[in-house]
């Protein structure tokens, strides 16, 4: 037990906090871009010059990868050393990665809003080795190379950790999941002149991290809170978490393939990539399966409510963006249709907040109460504003897919479909889409808000009564 803050089983466990801070404070940014931009599909000069679109869309999807990275490196820094039974190899590390990762993100969008963009490629020297331009990948060659600095350290303070303690399944997949994730990015760096072949390999890196190794970690970080909350025994959760990760895995490398439809990619993956992405949601129902099992077997009514709720809700909602809006256009004669509409944005919306954002907000949840040294759970008035945001998040969530898949049925009914000339063009389909962006830019407001809640449900300094305050 720690003596500095006797609710942490281990003193280093704390450089998990400010890991998990600067992560909902770019939460914070990625959602005010992404209200910048909803209105900018309605008011199509709001903010123009200052912010053009094309500026708030890449700020917006680059704030949800970095922060998202953030969540799962603190994460990583609070269930290791538990798992591992000892103290992190050197807590000095990881908050010196934390600030060079933290001053490389916010320079880059800094960059990003300050300097046009052919000007910060000029700028930091990317045509020694160009690999800016890619959606997703926008970062600039040097931003990338300090991010693979940045994943080495880590790997290496994780590693020695866990070479030096107790190995679990948990820790052990997790550590895969980490390892993945850091391989996968390297491609980054590959772009090759031919866009068919950079398109193939531009996936390696957005496919294989989101449908492969991050779900190893969402399973890894799933299992350990289950853990801590229900009281089941370890064996029966681990047995679980080789099931999903073997079901993400194989479905999730194979499944890339439904990418490859209509990049100029060999025939057989019409066949592949349909067949293994029907199957991709497979493991997210098995998430579901697993989180209510271990809650119905739970040995103990754990005090951190809305934890709980945290948990079960990113395996439902995971399962519905990931899973079965994921399944409604990945078969390549749907997709035919669909590829690239704003389907394809309602599967991403919900399947990046149901699968990520959710199991990060859950890890944040559980762990900050031991980390603030308030104990095991805050006290009932915090409590009740978290749920708050969760249901307000979750439910204005459903509603911006929801809106979006409306909006993608029309655009596909009007731009898509029709023969014979007669398909509406793209510009006069978005007009038709107007009132669907209207009802997302207000379900946008609200999601807003309940992250306010979310927020907010940390200003609470109380505490549960003693008596209900049991610590690990």
């Amino acid at each position: 037990m720690s003596l500095t803050n006797p609710h942490l089983k281990f003193a280093s466990q704390a450089v998990a906090k400010p890991y998990f801070v600067f992560a909902l404070m770019l939460f914070v940014g990625q959602i005010l871009f992404g209200l910048i931009m909803g209105l900018q599909y309605v008011v199509g000069d709001f903010l123009f010059p200052l912010i053009p679109f094309n500026v708030a869309r890449m700020v917006h999807t680059n704030l949800l990868i970095v922060w998202l990275l953030f969540g799962f490196m603190g994460a990583a820094y609070y269930l290791i050393p538990e798992e591992a039974d000892r103290e992190l190899h050197s807590p000095k590390l990881a908050l010196l990665l934390f600030w060079v990762f933290a001053i490389a993100g916010v320079l880059t969008i800094l960059g990003y809003l300050l300097v046009p963009y052919a000007g910060l490629a000029k700028l930091t020297g990317n045509e020694l080795l160009p690999t800016m331009g890619r959606e997703f990948l926008e970062q600039p060659t040097i931003t990338k190379a300090g991010i693979v600095v940045v994943a080495l350290g880590f790997l290496y303070n994780i590693g020695m950790t866990l070479l030096k303690g107790r190995k679990t399944a948990i820790s052990m997949v997790m550590m895969t999941g980490l390892i993945g994730l850091a391989v996968f990015f390297l491609f980054s760096f590959y772009n090759p002149e031919n866009l068919a072949r950079d398109k193939y390999y531009w996936w390696w890196v957005v496919h294989l991290w989101v449908e492969g190794v991050w779900e190893l970690i969402m399973g890894s970080m799933l299992a350990f809170v289950l853990i801590k909350i229900t009281g089941v025994d370890r064996e029966v959760i681990e047995k679980w978490l080789y099931v999903i990760i073997a079901m993400a895995l194989i479905t999730g490398i194979i499944g890339t393939g439904h990418h490859f439809f209509w990049i100029g990619a060999p025939g057989v993956w019409l066949w592949l990539g349909s067949i293994f992405s029907a199957m991709e949601p497979l493991p997210f129902f098995a998430m579901v399966l697993f989180a209510f099992n271990m809650v119905n077997r739970r040995r103990r009514e754990h005090p951190n409510r809305a934890a709980a709720l945290w948990a079960i809700g990113t395996t439902v909602t995971a399962f519905l963006g990931a899973g079965v809006w994921g399944f409604l256009h990945t078969l390549a004669p749907v997709n035919y249709y669909t590829h690239g509409s704003q389907i394809t944005a309602a599967h991403g919306h919900l399947a990046f907040y149901g699968a990520y954002a959710m199991i990060v907000m859950t890890m944040i949840s559980y762990a900050m109460p031991r980390l603030r040294g308030i104990g095991e759970a805050p006290d009932a008035r915090a409590q009740t504003v978290e749920v708050w945001g969760f249901w307000l998040m979750t439910l204005s969530m459903m509603a911006i897919t929801l809106f979006l898949t409306a909006a993608g049925v029309v655009q596909v009914w009007l731009q898509r479909l029709p023969a014979d000339g007669a398909a509406m063009s793209f510009m006069n389909t978005m007009d038709q889409l107007a009132v669907f962006f209207w009802l997302r830019l207000v379900a946008g407001v609200l999601f807003f808000i309940g992250l306010g809640c979310y927020l907010f449900s940390f200003r609470q300094r109380g505490r549960l009564p003693v008596a209900a305050a049991v610590t690990a």
